[in-house]
């Protein structure tokens, strides 16, 4: 390989670093060579009113826009990523970044509902946006099942929803990302899916039995249109979605089992 073609080391900055799928793609960006960024109120940048964007931005070749906040609300959700998202992609333009990448969500424009209204608006403010683009749409984490498990509980109940879902390691959606935002852009959006189709109410009740749960786990059929929408299977990828390779259960067997956790 000659000097010319050696891979070159690429500055990428990464909103939402810390978070799930965030500090998978910051663990990618290094084990590639690559120089990760992360853009934190720390660090001095707020993505909300787009304050040390600028600064931040400077010398950057790429973003991966991993950001997120937590909330039902259609209304909270989309003006939060309208204003992060809007900021982020204005400030890449002007510092001249040739790549802008967003992690989404499969489904959101069948189910258009709370919080995935706020996801589709968010895209819309990429594909709007003159900085190359690409929008890459990832079903839910094996680490879904866990979330769930955490937050739909009341004492010792712990509901576990109805859904098809086709769940995909977090690391390996990281990974994907790093990969893409080195690459050139789409300006289009491709889809990121585990290895197969799984009952979400069962990855949660197999997730309480793994750590030792012993209290009940029923299965629930939650109202709202989203949930309808996933139950239907609207948040299952198309034929053309590039697959992950972790199964669930390979997800599950990497969890401390309770004798573990004493």
């Amino acid at each position: 390989m000659t000097a010319q073609n050696l891979p070159r080391t690429l500055t990428v900055a990464v909103a939402g670093g810390t978070g799930t799928v965030g500090s998978r793609v910051v663990d990618a960006l290094r084990a590639a060579g690559h120089r990760p960024y992360v853009l934190t109120r720390g660090s001095g940048v707020d993505l909300v009113t787009g304050s040390g964007l600028d600064a931040a931005l400077d010398g950057v070749d790429a973003v991966i826009d991993a950001a997120n906040v937590t909330t039902m609300s259609a209304r909270t959700a989309t003006r939060f990523f309208t204003a992060a998202t809007g900021h982020l992609v204005r400030a890449a333009q002007r510092a001249g970044v040739r790549h802008v990448v967003l992690v989404s969500i499969v489904g959101i424009d069948r189910m258009p509902h709370d919080y995935y209204a706020g996801k589709l608006a968010q895209e819309r403010v990429v594909a709007d946006s003159p900085v190359p683009w690409t929008i890459v749409r990832a079903t839910q984490f094996h680490e879904f099942a866990a979330q769930l498990f955490a937050r739909a509980a009341a004492g010792p109940l712990h509901l576990a929803p109805r859904a098809r879902v086709q769940p995909i390691a977090a690391a390996e959606v990281g990974a994907a990302l790093a990969e893409l935002a080195a690459g050139p852009a789409l300006d289009g959006t491709l889809e990121l899916a585990g290895p197969r189709e799984e009952r979400l109410d069962d990855m949660i009740q197999r997730y309480a039995r793994r750590i030792g749960h012993r209290g009940p786990v029923p299965s629930v059929s939650l109202p709202g249109a989203q949930m309808r929408g996933m139950r239907a299977g609207f948040a299952l990828p198309g034929p053309d979605a590039r697959r992950g390779v972790q199964t669930f259960d390979e997800w599950l067997d990497r969890v401390p089992a309770a004798r573990e956790r004493r």
